[in-house]
C-alpha cells in the first residue's frame, strides 16, 4: 500500500497527468474559439468550395494520427517557412517542444468542435436571427446574444469532446513534439512507454487516471442533456 501512494504522489505519476491536462484545457480553449467562429461561417454562408473546404477541415478526424504528425512536421518543420517565421517569432523551432503538443491536440481536436458548432448553428431557425437583425441588433450581437445562446449544448458537446480528443492525443503528439519528460511526455505516451519497458504498476496507473477522467468527462455531457 506504501508503495503504490508512493507512486500515486510521484513526480514521475504525475507530471505526465498535470501536462495532458495544460494541453489540453490550452487547445480545447483555442479550438472551441476557432470551432466555433468555422461553425457558424460555414453553417451561414455558401460559396464555390465549400465542400472542399469542410472536407480539408474535417481531415485529421479520419487520417491516421501519424500522417497528421508527418504533416505537422513538413508544414512547421525548421525548414518550411512557417516553421522559419516561428523560430523567428519565438527564437527556438516549435518542433520537439510543448508548444508543439499544444498545435497537435489543436489539430486532432478541432474537426470535433466544427462539426458540433456547425450543426448547432445550423438547428437555430434563422427566423429568430433575423428578427433580431430587423430590431436593430447588428452581425456582432446576433452572433453572441442569440445564435450562440441557442447553440449552447451542441457548443458544449464539442468543447466536452475535443477536450477529450486532445488529452487522448498520441500519434502526431509522440511524431511532432517527441517525448520529453517533464515538457511534452503526456499520459498516453507515458503509458506506451511504461508497458514498452515492463513497468506495468505505473501502467496501471495512468491508465485508471485516464479512465477517471475520460468517465467524468462522458458523464458531464450526460448531465448536460
Amino acid at each position: 500500500m506504501d508503495s503504490l501512494l508512493n507512486n500515486i504522489t510521484s513526480p514521475t505519476f504525475l507530471s505526465p497527468i498535470w501536462i495532458s491536462l495544460k494541453i489540453s484545457i490550452l487547445a480545447g480553449i483555442i479550438v472551441v474559439i476557432i470551432g466555433t467562429i468555422a461553425g457558424y461561417f460555414l453553417a451561414r454562408k455558401s460559396f464555390k468550395g465549400k465542400a472542399v473546404v469542410e472536407t480539408i477541415l474535417m481531415l485529421p478526424m479520419v487520417l491516421p494520427p501519424t500522417v497528421v504528425g508527418f504533416l505537422l512536421i513538413v508544414i512547421f518543420g525548421k525548414n518550411s517557412w512557417a516553421g522559419q517565421a516561428l523560430t523567428w517569432l519565438f527564437d527556438r523551432p516549435i518542433i520537439f517542444t510543448w508548444s508543439a503538443a499544444v498545435l497537435a491536440a489543436i489539430v486532432v481536436a478541432f474537426p470535433l468542435m466544427y462539426q458540433s458548432a456547425k450543426s448547432g448553428f445550423l438547428s437555430i431557425d434563422r427566423d429568430i436571427e433575423d428578427a433580431a437583425r430587423v430590431d436593430g441588433a447588428n452581425d456582432w450581437k446576433v452572433f453572441w446574444l442569440i445564435s450562440v445562446p441557442l447553440a449552447s449544448k451542441a457548443l458544449i458537446s464539442g468543447a466536452i469532446l475535443s477536450f477529450a480528443r486532445a488529452l487522448g492525443e498520441f500519434g502526431a503528439t509522440l511524431m511532432f513534439a517527441g517525448n520529453i519528460p517533464g515538457e511534452t511526455q503526456t499520459i498516453p505516451i507515458a503509458i506506451y512507454l511504461a508497458i514498452d519497458s515492463g513497468q506495468m504498476t505505473m501502467a496501471w496507473l495512468w491508465v485508471g487516471a485516464m479512465i477517471i477522467i475520460s468517465f467524468i468527462i462522458l458523464l458531464t455531457i450526460r448531465v448536460k442533456e
